[in-house]
């Protein structure tokens, strides 16, 4: 086994905790949670709505593994965190599918929580594999 690769991607998040953008061990790439902050100032409010707070997840996400020349396309399971799971379940379903193909769509857990940093409603993380040419 290699030692694994701690990355901190620049154009992502400032992390909100002590914690690595993303942990890479053998082809093997575990994104953190994201959150909807703004990735280019960490000041700013988080958006209203859980719709918007999906998208700016996705946004955050997307930044992460582009950063590690990876996509959407290279995740292959998700865990979905929602702070009112009865309230946005469909809407987060709604986005949430929007961005990937309905015949490569990741294995998934989706589970509330009583409460996510910075008072996000929604926090998505990922496990993505690189293919073996890509390094």
């Amino acid at each position: 086994m290699n030692a694994p690769l701690f990355h901190m991607v620049a154009d992502a998040p400032i992390p909100v905790a002590p914690f690595s953008h993303a942990v890479e061990a053998n082809g093997w790439v575990l994104v953190t949670g994201q959150l909807p902050i703004d990735p280019d100032d960490d000041s700013t409010p988080l958006p209203e709505g859980i719709e918007a707070q999906t998208h700016k997840v996705f946004g955050n996400l997307m930044r992460v593994l582009h950063g590690l020349n990876l996509s959407l396309e290279h995740v292959l399971s998700a865990r979905v965190f929602l702070t009112d799971f009865h309230t946005d379940y469909q809407a987060m379903n709604m986005v949430y599918a929007s961005y990937f193909p309905p015949d490569r769509r990741p294995a998934r857990t989706c589970v509330g929580v009583t409460g996510l940093a910075r008072a996000a409603r929604v926090e998505i993380d990922f496990i993505a594999r690189r293919p073996q040419h890509v390094r």
